[in-house]
């Protein structure tokens, strides 16, 4: 098993996390994949963790294909790879229970560990928490979080289940069917990448895991803080071509049409706000995503959709219905006949 930690410009991240990587992570191979940085991140790794592989790309390539092209370069015998964040703390025996999932279960390409909150240990973390899940529209969210509302942890996520997708914070995938289906979309370039892989899997035919037996401290926000437009707009962009890609034929035009609708809601409400650099950031991104529509399609025919919303990870209803009409701020509170 390899653990491979994507950097930029990450020097003082490295020094802080990966300590615990090197002290908990059982034998496995630690390898950082350097984007290009400009600082001295590379020097970093060269004077203080000599254990450490490098593979330098020669340009910053983003997270989804800085991943791809280290993993390309991973030795054959390699059956797992980690997509660990640098800034991730990882714990003691954290890989067993994930290695061991993967093991008992072949059918298994991708879980994840419980994700809490660096700053606020007690807290289950945005980018993970208790497995991702996805309702009706294709909205992201986690068992722990609902949009921004997070839950202290007080066990109710201990369990190991599929889940709709698992976080690129730190994803343990068998990379057999990782190769297979081409690793993470490029397109993306950051956000929402794993969770477009994971729905790839599931219509693939292979299942995504939580398990909360292994448990990460991640910061977050280290690349991206959620209020730059460029967030916004990746977020944006990659929602649609996300769903465009993944729904189900039968479900495709409702959900898109729905969603559209929503994203300028959310433009209005950015304005109306004063936050014009966010509505511009929707309007690119509905822009960019029409002039790549020929893209998706091909990739659409590439990774047939194949599964409906029945299938294990999704809420049924619309999660902004239930947060922002009923006030529904726990995982617990949405409806359970709705749930896989």
């Amino acid at each position: 098993m390899a653990v491979v930690i994507l950097n930029w410009n990450g020097a003082a991240l490295l020094r802080r996390f990966l300590p615990s990587v090197l002290a908990h992570s059982n034998g496995a191979r630690i390898i950082v994949a350097d984007n290009a940085s400009t600082d001295d991140s590379v020097a970093v790794l060269a004077q203080e963790f000599p254990q450490v592989s490098l593979i330098a790309h020669a340009a910053n390539l983003g997270f989804c294909e800085g991943y791809n092209q280290a993993l390309k370069q991973l030795a054959p015998d390699l059956r797992y790879a980690v997509l660990l964040n640098s800034d991730v703390a990882v714990t003691p025996g954290w890989l067993q229970p994930l290695r061991q999932l993967l093991e008992e279960r072949p059918a298994v390409a991708a879980v994840q560990p419980k994700i809490r909150a660096q700053a606020e240990p007690e807290m289950l973390e945005y980018a993970g928490a208790g497995g991702g899940y996805l309702d009706r529209l294709g909205y992201p969210f986690c068992r722990g979080r609902l949009f921004d509302t997070l839950e202290p942890d007080h066990g109710q996520y201990d369990d190991a289940r599929p889940v709709a997708w698992a976080t690129g914070a730190c994803m343990v995938v068998r990379l057999s069917v990782w190769h297979a289906l081409n690793g993470l979309e490029p397109e993306f370039f950051a956000h929402m990448e794993e969770i477009d892989l994971c729905w790839r899997l599931w219509n693939a035919g292979h299942e995504v895991w939580y398990h909360g037996s292994s448990i990460v401290y991640h910061v977050g926000g280290g690349t991206l803080h959620k209020s730059n437009p460029r967030k916004t707009y990746l977020n944006f962009r990659n929602g649609l071509a996300l769903v465009y890609k993944n729904t189900h034929a039968s479900e495709l035009a409702g959900t898109l049409a729905t969603r559209l609708t929503l994203d300028w809601v959310a433009a209005l409400r950015f304005l109306l706000q004063g936050e014009t650099a966010d509505a511009r950031a929707i309007l690119r991104a509905h822009r960019d995503f029409y002039r790549r529509l020929s893209y998706w399609k091909q990739k659409r025919r590439q990774y047939p959709p194949r599964l409906t919303q029945q299938r294990p990870g999704v809420y049924r209803g619309s999660l902004v219905w239930a947060y922002f009409g009923q006030g529904k701020r726990r995982f617990s509170e949405l409806d359970a006949r709705l749930l896989s």
